[in-house]
């Protein structure tokens, strides 16, 4: 298992580079998407001025504070509280991320599933999750809210955070087909048999 600091926007070397069970800290940007960022993006064909090529987005719809525009809060944004929310809810959303806006990584909790996988191996991404209850410290590693866009849909607005130190996340699912999310699904059954083997359960 190895460790990572990768400045962002990053190669699809670098994220090939990636395995399962490898940690990684980010560095520079990270834009923050949800249900209805997506939802509007792709069911409804909206676009974003964002360039989203090679970056990393994390399911979010952070807890912000509106303010006059200034250097340390450019967007008239400040943040009070930025949690990562459940992924599999947006699994649809994996491969037009990638494919339409060349999207790298993907921030969230609990994984994702099978399209998904598919499309991290065809076009080169991974799934970094983040334990539950961890916002405090997660917004720590967000500097300012640089720029925002869809604001029309805020909290869940598209998000542009300047970042240092994000991390680390772990790599849960990487380009080659790999998941500790199997892993930990296949400990759980081996070890549901022990037990109802020695309760005599099935024998």
């Amino acid at each position: 298992m190895a460790e990572q600091t990768i400045h962002m926007p990053c190669t699809e070397e670098q994220v090939r580079d990636l395995k399962a069970g490898d940690t990684v800290i980010l560095e520079d940007w990270l834009y923050g998407i949800r249900d209805a960022t997506q939802i509007h993006m792709f069911d409804h064909g909206r676009t974003t001025r964002f360039d989203l090529n090679g970056h990393a987005v994390i399911h979010t719809a952070p807890n912000v504070k509106k303010v006059p525009p200034s250097n340390s809060c450019p967007a008239g944004y400040e943040s009070i509280c930025v949690g990562t929310t459940t992924s599999q809810r947006m699994e649809r959303f994996t491969r037009p991320l990638m494919a339409q806006y060349g999207v790298r990584m993907i921030i969230g909790k609990g994984g994702l599933g099978e399209e998904s996988r598919a499309a991290f191996r065809e076009f080169g991404g991974v799934y970094l999750a983040i334990i539950g209850g961890t916002a405090a410290l997660e917004t720590t590693w967000i500097e300012q809210i640089t720029d925002v866009d869809l604001d029309d849909l805020n909290p869940e607005s598209l998000w542009e955070f300047k970042i240092r130190g994000f991390g680390p996340l772990l790599v849960a699912m990487d380009s080659h087909g790999g998941s500790l999310y199997d892993s930990v699904k296949q400990t759980a059954q081996d070890r549901r048999a022990e037990v109802l083997a020695g309760m005599g359960v099935g024998a």
